[in-house]
């Protein structure tokens, strides 16, 4: 089975990279438009997580008109990502621009720079966040992972991500390896954090409506005191993306530290901000309001401890 998934996915990701990114991206969006009116489940999700965020405010053909351009924009997405994991840096400097980097790197800031935490989630070209070095020189990006289960499609993917230079440390079994290069300075962390986090995870609200939430970035921006900002890619014309940058997210208050709990709403609140501004650039096919199982003992919240 591994190898009946390996080699169509190298075949694909072969003739992608062969092609101009403009007619990658535009080839995505014709499948988006495919699995729009294919996959009926994902259809469903979307429809009903759109109607759900955006029902009081857009009609039912608005909301379908969205999900329709939701397809298409992840057909996008994905296509592209395939090309730009391998493209040199002054290629993907003509693609992809930085918007307010200031916020998270002042100018008179001494270097090397201090490591930093950035929350990110599934926007635009979510790959793109692998480049983010490319425009703070003298820093590395970093993030954590889970291998896939099909172990030849796992190589594939990591060989496309490491040909960036991002540092990918496995969740289960890189902890003292992330500790040590935090410490060492000048690490742009990312961790998606917009994503259904487990039936155990913290419940907030989103949208008005509770759901799992993944902590990490909180967590890791006190274990490692350090700076913690989100960074969010907006898609600007086809095959096009910008990276905007927040300022700091408090993550002291008085001298001592904020909850996790505090943190991750703040971190939230800016990426209801994203959606809002455009909605077709997130991940409406993914159940992101899971209810809640009941559970006879309340969740434990991670903690700031270094394991």
């Amino acid at each position: 089975m591994d190898l009946l998934l390996y080699v169509p996915a190298r075949i694909v990701i072969g003739l992608a990279q062969l092609l101009p990114l403009g007619l990658v991206a535009r080839l995505g969006r014709a499948v988006g438009s495919i699995v729009y009116c294919l996959d009926g489940r994902h259809r469903k999700v979307a429809l009903r997580n759109l109607t759900a965020s955006f029902g009081a405010e857009k009609s039912e053909s608005e909301i379908r008109a969205l999900a329709k351009e939701n397809f298409r924009r992840i057909g996008e997405n994905f296509a592209s990502s395939i090309k730009t994991m391998t493209m040199s840096q002054a290629k993907i400097k003509k693609v992809l621009s930085a918007s307010l980097i200031e916020r998270a790197f002042p100018p008179d800031e001494p270097k090397p720079y201090q490591s930093r935490v950035f929350a990110i989630g599934h926007f635009g070209n979510f790959e793109t966040y692998a480049r983010f070095g490319n425009f703070v020189p003298g820093s590395r990006c970093a993030t954590t992972y889970r291998g896939l289960r099909q172990p030849g499609l796992n190589r594939l993917l990591q060989d496309l991500r490491n040909r960036s230079g991002t540092l990918y440390f496995d969740r289960r079994t890189d902890a003292a390896k992330l500790k040590q290069a935090m410490h060492e300075g000048s690490i742009m962390l990312g961790l998606l954090a917009d994503q259904h986090a487990g039936d155990r995870a913290l419940r907030l609200p989103f949208f008005g409506r509770e759901c799992s939430v993944s902590t990490a970035p909180a967590v890791f921006a006190l274990r490692y005191k350090c700076p913690l900002h989100v960074a969010l890619c907006f898609r600007t014309q086809l095959a096009r993306w910008q990276v905007e940058f927040s300022g700091p997210i408090p993550t002291h208050e008085g001298g001592k530290a904020r909850s996790v709990e505090d943190i991750t709403r703040d971190v939230n609140r800016h990426f209801e901000e994203a959606i809002r501004r455009d909605p077709a650039n997130w991940f409406w096919v993914h159940n992101r309001w899971k209810p809640a199982k009941k559970r006879s003992k309340q969740p434990k919240q991670k903690t700031a401890e270094t394991p």
